[in-house]
């Protein structure tokens, strides 16, 4: 049914040589003082991508601090986040955005990438030396005036609850441990759960739990709310919150009451399963291919927007359940079920509104278009610039190719890498993730897309992909399109390309990944130093959950 399509160009940059490398400058902080650490996340021929942690090791909070460091003059910042960014001569100075007040005890960071393999030196925190720490002052470190190092360039996503492609973006504000958990690989796995899955497909919160599911995923985004009139609403109120299950449908086996306040439906559901499972999060996604066009009015009073997507998703009967809300706009400044015309800083301004209304602490992220082509979607909108304000963004990596364009060339949906004769250049998962690491936003704030279906088509007498068609597959909910559950047994795979799989059977070509390409696609995720992957959607898995279970078990 509702699935989402990615475009994408780009070649393939320099391969990371190192990730992961701890450059300390500091050891564990003093008692007492306010000390920072750093550590290389990755390293490049070209390029490196720094972190700074500060520790507060004091017994009182700060509201603010300064970090200053030289580089060599042969390495130059040339993006940052969660902190502005300012050089004069080889010394940068680096203040908070959005995380000044570290708790007594706690820990804040930023961070930056920069040309050459220069590490830094002579770092002070506050006026003191990083290693040795400052004492806790409420003015030292007062911000600069001057912006932020960062990209000006801009990605455009598309991505949707029908089918449609999105990619690009880049976060710019890192998940604390507290609000962003990880699996115990450290990387994320996040899958959507769509609202409507309760009817036909008769897939409930139960599901999630009795597959393994729940505990495998650190994130479920709940598919989708709606937006119209410039708002964010609920799109169906009874699958939401009112539906009422017997014990036996219950996640937890305690059956929904009528009583006065009772929270039922699937926030009811989410309520006991994230009691079931404590470090589970729940992001309330808004938008996808459906509702997008939404946005365009809602873009032009980015503060109302988020203000009215600030009330639903933290509505008192229900605030407990989300942890954060994700936006799929299909697309910023470009055209997917209709066409927007929005200026290229439209989508930062959005998501720089919600991360205002909506907090630090509160999860903001982004399903984005996969276009990676030159002068595609991802140029059409700042997705550079709005990365600071977004915890990890989602490229479409999937949907490149099928039976919307109904006599073929056959090809795989999901290609991770590029092939002698792709419909398209630069259609292609890999490309992508180029192209945005391309544009600074770094690797850890990206995640790789799957798609837990096939795309295919009917009337192909060729087996290799390539081949003509006469139109869409029949799907059992969407011509063109069927879960991976059924295609494992209605159409197996017969060959690979591109790093996914195909099938040839009884006239009909499919493309779908199984649990042996996600494997490889996991492996490039982490040799990518991606901050993990999420799939669409949860109920085309097997009932005991064969595609998730390949994810967590390689990453």
């Amino acid at each position: 049914m509702n699935k989402h399509r990615a475009r994408l160009a780009a070649s393939i940059a320099a391969a990371m040589i190192a990730t992961g490398l701890g450059v300390g400058i500091t050891q564990a902080a003093a008692a007492g003082t306010v000390t920072a650490t750093y550590s290389t996340d990755s390293a490049w021929g070209t390029g490196i991508q720094g972190k700074f942690t500060i520790n507060n090791g004091s017994s009182a909070a700060i509201s603010t601090w300064t970090i200053k460091f030289d580089l060599p003059a042969t390495s130059v910042v040339s993006s940052a986040w969660d902190a502005t960014v300012t050089k004069a001569g080889n010394t940068y100075t680096a203040v908070p955005t959005w995380n000044g007040n570290v708790p007594a005890g706690g820990t804040v960071s930023f961070g930056y990438i920069a040309s050459g393999t220069g590490t830094p030196s002579n770092c002070t925190i506050n006026g003191a030396s990083c290693s040795t720490g400052s004492s806790p002052s409420p003015t030292a470190g007062s911000p600069s005036a001057s912006p932020s190092v960062s990209p000006s360039v801009s990605p455009s996503a598309s991505k949707s609850p029908s089918a449609s492609p999105s990619p690009s973006t880049s976060p710019t504000t890192s998940p604390s441990p507290s609000t962003s958990p990880t699996s115990p690989s450290g990387k994320k796995i996040v899958g959507y759960f769509p609202n409507w899955g309760v009817y036909g497909r008769n897939y409930h919160v139960k599901n999630i739990e009795t597959s393994g599911a729940a505990a495998k995923l650190t994130h479920i985004l709940y598919a989708f709310g709606n937006v119209t009139n410039g708002q964010c609403v609920l799109s169906d109120s009874y699958a939401d919150y009112d539906k009422a299950y017997d014990a036996a449908g219950s996640v937890n086996g305690v059956a929904d009451t009528w009583d006065t306040g009772a929270l039922r439906g699937n926030f009811g559901q989410l309520r006991r399963l994230k009691a079931m499972h404590p470090g589970l999060k729940v992001i309330y996604s808004f938008g996808g291919w459906t509702y997008s066009p939404g946005f365009t009015q809602a873009a032009q009073n980015p503060t109302a927007f988020a203000n009215s997507c600030y009330n639903v998703v933290e509505d008192p009967r229900w605030a407990d359940v989300f942890d954060g809300i994700d936006i799929d706009w299909e697309y910023p400044g470009a055209c997917g079920i209709a066409c927007d015309n929005s200026t290229f800083a439209t989508y930062k301004n959005l998501m720089q509104a919600l991360r205002t209304r909506f907090g630090a602490s509160a999860l903001i992220t982004s399903a984005i278009t996969a276009d990676g082509t030159t002068g595609g979607k991802i140029e059409k909108a700042d997705y550079a610039g709005a990365a600071q304000y977004v915890d990890f963004y989602m490229p479409m990596t999937y949907d490149y190719f099928g039976s919307f364009n109904a006599q073929g060339p056959t090809a795989p949906h999901s290609p991770l890498t590029s092939y002698a004769g792709i419909p398209q250049a630069g259609f292609y998962s890999d490309a992508a993730i180029q192209k945005l690491k391309s544009l600074n936003i770094p690797s850890n704030k990206l995640l790789l897309g799957i798609g837990f279906y096939g795309r295919g088509w009917t009337g192909v007498t060729q087996a290799a992909p390539g081949g003509t068609a006469t139109g869409a597959a029949p799907g059992t909910y969407e011509a063109g399109n069927e879960d991976y559950k059924v295609l494992k047994t209605k159409c197996p795979t017969t060959g690979t390309i591109a790093g996914t799989a195909y099938a040839f059977c009884n006239g009909q070509w499919w493309s779908y990944d199984t649990p042996t390409t996600i494997a490889g696609k996991m492996a490039y995720a982490n040799q990518q130093n991606l901050a993990g992957a999420f799939f669409w959607e949860l109920t085309g898995d097997t009932s005991n959950g064969e595609l998730i279970t390949a994810m967590k078990n390689n990453l």
